[in-house]
């Protein structure tokens, strides 16, 4: 039986050609930020168990596998720092020693690669003994206002060592505007700052707790990050942090949360960004390890769509993966 169908979609899609042509959702190089893993030492790489290919490595051999990576388009990328413990105390003080680990690589990443878009990490966990991203109390709560002077002390610290960006992640209220407020008042003022804007109380984190070598002491971070269930309540920090000064936002994780990128896309004019995070790259390695996926494309999928939901950058693990498919 002959259809009488004036109207066929399929038209647009009987090509590679053709399906170029009509591309609504393009991933290139220049969208991806690489998160990279530092720790002290020459000639150091440790290989990290629950993040397949990814690695922590020494500062001179960051600047190695930074370099191809901006050679090939990708403009950023993010640090974050693996220290011994015997550095970490219950205010997490080493995240504004002038000479910690993440200060002297910034510096010296502006030296070897100075055109490299440099992001630091802005939180405590790192630092502390406790594992929790603020200050701590005799009753086991999370002081914000304490927390926030760190925080201040801390992104003051990158920023005068020459970071480009600094991202705080630690979701307490108000450090987006005491930032500004001090890095302004230093003549800092050229410095940005990404606000992880909407970060929620994933599951998704283990691999990336793992990676830093910090696990909590005691509870869990439900009283700073988000519940998972809200979504309203995103377009409330978002327009805090606009208010504070924050210069892009950023939500994490991404694939479970792409209605939440829509959301903040549709309410802000400026950049928003998504955390591929460490669950979910582990998950499609995982899958690989096992042959019911193929990790690129299936990468290369997932980023796709975490842009094509509206955001303007992501940070993912999986960047020198896919170049080959974006190049």
């Amino acid at each position: 039986m002959l259809l009488m169908q004036t109207k066929r979609p399929r038209r647009n899609r009987k090509s590679p050609a053709v399906r170029s042509l009509v591309q609504e959702t393009t991933l290139n190089a220049s969208d991806l930020i690489a998160p990279f893993f530092i720790m002290e030492g020459t000639q150091k790489r440790d290989s990290i168990e629950a993040l397949p290919g990814i690695d922590r490595l020494s500062i001179d051999l960051l600047v190695k596998e930074a370099e191809p990576l901006h050679a090939q388009g990708v403009p950023a990328i993010a640090l974050f720092p693996v220290i011994d413990p015997s550095l970490k105390d219950h205010e997490g003080s080493e995240a504004w020693n002038p000479n910690s680990l993440v200060v002297r690589a910034i510096e010296c990443l502006k030296k070897e690669i100075p055109s490299l878009c440099i992001i630091s990490d802005i939180a405590l966990d790192p630092f502390t003994s406790h594992g929790h991203d603020g200050i701590v109390n005799d009753r086991g709560d999370i002081l914000n206002d304490a927390t926030v002077d760190a925080l201040v002390k801390q992104a003051t610290s990158y920023a005068q060592a020459g970071c480009d960006i600094v991202a705080p992640s630690d979701m307490m209220d108000g450090r987006i505007g005491a930032i500004r407020k001090t890095l302004d008042n230093q003549g800092l003022d050229q410095t940005s700052i990404l606000s992880y804007t909407v970060k929620y109380a994933s599951s998704f984190y283990g691999p990336f707790r793992n990676a830093l070598k910090t696990s909590l002491t005691f509870g869990d971070k439900k009283t700073y990050q988000m519940d998972p269930s809200n979504r309203r309540e995103a377009v409330r920090e978002l327009l805090l942090d606009e208010e504070e000064g924050a210069d892009m936002v950023m939500v994490k994780p991404a694939l479970p949360y792409l209605d939440v990128i829509v959301k903040l896309k549709e309410k802000t004019s400026l950049p928003v960004g998504a955390y591929q995070v460490s669950g979910e790259y582990a998950m499609i390695m995982a899958a690989h390890e096992k042959g019911y996926l193929d990790a690129q494309s299936t990468l290369f999928e997932s980023l796709t769509s975490i842009k094509r939901a509206g955001a303007d950058f992501i940070f993912t693990y999986a960047a020198s993966q896919i170049l080959g498919l974006l190049n």
